[in-house]
C-alpha cells in the first residue's frame, strides 16, 4: 500500500527537462481488500525553458494504479497561485490512489512556477503541456489510452480559474469539475458542450480573497452555466476562507455521482450525458431539494445536482462546511506476529478509506489499547489551506509490543472523522 515505485527517465523527449520512475515494487492492496502484488507508479516530469513559456518551471507528478487494466479517466490538480510552493505531494495521498484504484484513474498533480497570471489560462501553453505530459507518461507507462482519457477537474484559486478556461476550451474531455475559490471572474462565453459537465463552484463569500473576485466568480459561473442548462451548482460555505475548506470530501462523492453516469460504456471514448430521471434541484438560499422531473417553475437559478445523493452531500456541505463520512473503514488484513525474546512484532497491510482516508490505527494486547501508529499526529491528511497532502510518506505498519505473554493482538483502522473498522485479531500467536 505504502511502497509505490518512483520513476525516472531523462531526456526522453526535447520537451522534457526530466521524467523520473525509480524504486521497488511494492504490495498494494486490491479491490477485494486481498494483497495483490502489481505496481503503482508514480511519474514525475519538469518542463523548463522554452518548453515552459508560462512558467520558470513546471513539475508534474502522475500516479498510476497497478491494479488497472484500463486507464478510464484523469484526475487533474491544479493549485492556485504561490502554491507551488508545496511541490508534488497529492499524487503520493493514500486516498487519493486509492480513489485511483476504485475508478482506474490516474492522478496528476502541477507545480508552475512563476506569475499565476502567465499559467492560468490554458491557452498559456498550459493545457499543451498537460496533453504532452500525459503522452509520455501514457507511452512510458503501457497505458497507451492515458493519451485521451477524459479530465475530473480540481483547481484553486487561479487554479480554479485554469480549470473554468478548461471547460471553456475542452468541454467534451472533462466528466467533472470542481472549482475551489476560483479566481478573476472569467467574462468568457463557455461552449455548448459545457453544459454537459457537473460542476461544484466554491466560495467563501465577500471575504474569499475579494481582490481576486473569487464571490463574483462563483456567482457569475453559476449564473452562466445555469442559463445553459448545466448541471451546475454553487456552494458557499460560511465560516471558512478563501484557503481553509474541506472541499475534498466533498469532491470525491460529487466526482463518483459523476462518473457513474457518464463514463463510456465499452471502447466509446465519448462522454455521456446524465440522467435527466435521476437529476436532483437545489435552492442556494433555503437549501430546499427537490427531483428535477417533478420540479414545477423556474430552475435557472437552483443548483442541478446528478442524483439525489449529490443533492443531499451538497446541503449537508454548505451547512456544515464539510461532509461527514458515516461509513467505517476496512478492517486491516495480512495481519502478522513475529516472536523474539522479549516481544512481538505486528506487521498488517490495509485499504485507505476512499471517503475520509485513515487516521491512525489501534493496537491492542489482550483486548487492552496499548499503542497507536502512528505514537503521535495523523497517518496521513491533507492540509485545509490547499489541499496538500502531508506527511507524504507515512509511518511504517509495525508496531512492537512488549513482553511475549499476550493471549491475543488485534489491529483496527481508524478514519478521519473517527469511524472504526472491525478489529482484526490474531489468537494464534507464534510459541518461538
Amino acid at each position: 500500500m505504502r511502497n509505490t515505485a518512483v520513476a525516472m527517465l531523462t531526456s526522453v523527449a526535447c520537451f522534457v527537462a526530466g521524467l523520473f520512475v525509480s524504486g521497488c515494487s511494492g504490495r498494494t492492496s486490491s479491490r477485494d481488500g486481498r494483497p495483490s502484488i502489481e505496481r503503482d507508479s508514480i511519474y514525475r516530469v519538469t518542463l523548463e525553458g522554452e518548453s515552459c513559456p508560462f512558467a520558470s518551471k513546471a513539475e508534474y507528478g502522475v500516479f498510476v494504479p497497478g491494479s488497472a487494466k484500463r486507464i478510464r479517466g484523469v484526475l487533474v490538480l491544479q493549485h492556485g497561485c504561490t502554491m507551488e510552493q508545496f511541490g508534488i505531494t497529492r499524487p503520493y495521498d493514500l486516498q487519493y490512489q486509492e480513489f485511483a484504484r476504485k475508478w482506474d484513474l490516474a492522478v496528476l498533480e502541477t507545480a508552475l512556477y512563476g506569475d499565476c497570471f502567465l499559467w492560468r489560462d490554458p491557452q498559456s501553453g498550459t493545457a499543451e503541456a498537460l496533453f504532452s505530459v500525459l503522452s509520455l507518461v501514457a507511452s512510458k507507462s503501457g497505458h497507451p489510452e492515458l493519451e485521451g482519457a477524459p479530465f475530473l477537474l480540481f483547481g484553486h484559486s487561479g487554479g480554479g480559474y485554469w480549470t473554468l478556461g478548461m471547460l471553456r476550451d475542452y468541454p467534451e474531455r472533462i466528466i467533472a469539475l470542481v472549482a475551489y475559490s476560483a479566481a478573476f471572474d472569467p467574462q468568457w462565453d463557455y461552449p455548448a458542450e459545457a453544459a454537459e459537465v457537473p460542476v461544484l463552484l466554491r466560495h467563501a463569500g465577500p471575504e474569499d480573497a475579494p481582490f481576486a473576485a473569487c464571490e463574483a466568480t462563483a456567482r457569475n459561473t453559476f449564473a452562466r452555466l445555469r442559463l445553459m442548462d448545466a448541471p451546475a451548482c454553487i456552494a458557499f460555505t460560511e465560516g471558512q476562507n478563501h484557503n481553509f475548506s474541506y472541499l475534498r470530501y466533498m469532491a470525491i462523492p460529487f466526482y463518483e455521482s459523476a462518473m457513474k453516469q457518464r463514463l463510456p460504456k465499452g471502447k466509446s471514448m465519448v462522454l455521456r450525458s446524465l440522467n435527466p430521471k435521476k437529476t436532483w434541484l437545489g435552492d442556494p438560499g433555503t437549501l430546499e431539494l427537490s427531483k428535477e422531473s417533478r420540479f414545477e417553475g423556474d430552475a435557472v437559478g437552483l443548483c442541478r445536482f446528478a442524483d439525489k445523493a449529490t443533492a443531499r452531500n451538497w446541503k449537508e456541505y454548505v451547512t456544515t462546511g464539510t461532509l461527514s463520512d458515516k461509513t467505517p473503514p476496512s478492517a486491516p488484513f495480512g495481519l502478522k506476529v513475529e516472536k523474539t525474546d522479549t516481544s512481538l512484532v505486528l506487521t498488517w497491510d490495509a485499504r485507505v478509506d476512499v471517503e475520509s482516508g485513515i487516521a491512525r490505527f489501534n493496537i491492542f494486547k489482550n483486548n487492552t489499547l496499548v499503542g497507536t501508529v502512528p505514537a503521535e499526529g495523523p497517518y496521513q491528511t491533507f492540509d485545509t489551506n490547499g489541499d496538500n497532502t502531508y506527511p507524504l510518506h507515512p509511518a511504517e505498519l509495525r508496531f512492537v509490543i512488549q513482553g511475549t505473554d499476550a493471549r491475543s493482538v488485534g489491529v483496527e483502522a481508524v478514519n478521519r472523522f473517527g469511524s472504526v473498522s472491525k478489529r482484526t485479531i490474531c489468537k494464534e500467536l507464534p510459541s518461538s
